[in-house]
């Protein structure tokens, strides 16, 4: 605002009086932070959904008896159960973004067992499954053993579902951490900050 004549600064107005004003409490502060980067993580998780569901459009596909030439000469091998089974991980990002729109404690913590049992476990299972041609690929120097490995366009297989699985453990790890996170935050909501 413009005022007439000399200039006049009412007091309290020129910024000393900041120890007075009102501030965030850390828990709404560290609320915003988490649900935001929880948001990122989930983003990147449907990134990793939509490569999976790439993997799985041929079986998808044969399933529902289309026939479309070009995925069909990929020769993309045949899935495995717990790739569908980490699929379901993407219905518990649903959860988990409902959770945030209404800070709900007890919906955020159903998120996390869901990543845990959906996203967690399956990846697990896959580590241990590709383990031995993983061992073979990166210690073996013989042709024969090469040759008794999985291979896919040239690559082993087992390295190539390694680089999946290292991509969604750290997804999946950021996630359960903001979610951590955003339940103690949204727990202390109710306390109030003592000075």
């Amino acid at each position: 605002m413009a005022t007439k004549g000399p200039s006049y600064t009412p007091i309290g107005t020129d910024g000393t009086d900041h120890a007075y004003r009102q501030r965030i409490a850390a828990q709404y502060q560290i609320s915003a932070l988490n649900k935001s980067r929880l948001k990122y993580c989930i983003f990147f998780h449907y990134l990793l959904y939509f490569a999976m569901l790439a993997k799985l459009s041929s079986d998808i596909l044969d399933r529902l008896d289309i026939f479309i030439l070009e995925i069909e000469e990929l020769s993309i091998p045949q899935p495995l159960l717990w790739e569908y089974i980490w699929c379901i991980s993407l219905l518990v990002s649903f959860l988990g973004l409902a959770s945030i729109r209404r800070n709900r404690i007890k919906s955020m913590q159903q998120y996390i067992v869901g990543i845990i049992i959906f996203g967690y476990l399956p990846l697990v299972y896959a580590v241990i499954y590709y383990c031995k041609d993983v061992w073979i690929y990166l210690t073996s120097q013989d042709e024969y053993e090469l040759d008794h490995i999985h291979w896919w366009q040239g690559y082993p297989y087992g390295l190539l579902w390694y680089g999946f699985v290292l991509l969604a453990v750290q997804v999946h790890s950021f996630s359960l951490y903001f979610a951590c996170n955003l339940i103690n935050a949204w727990k202390a909501r109710g306390t109030r900050k003592m000075e």
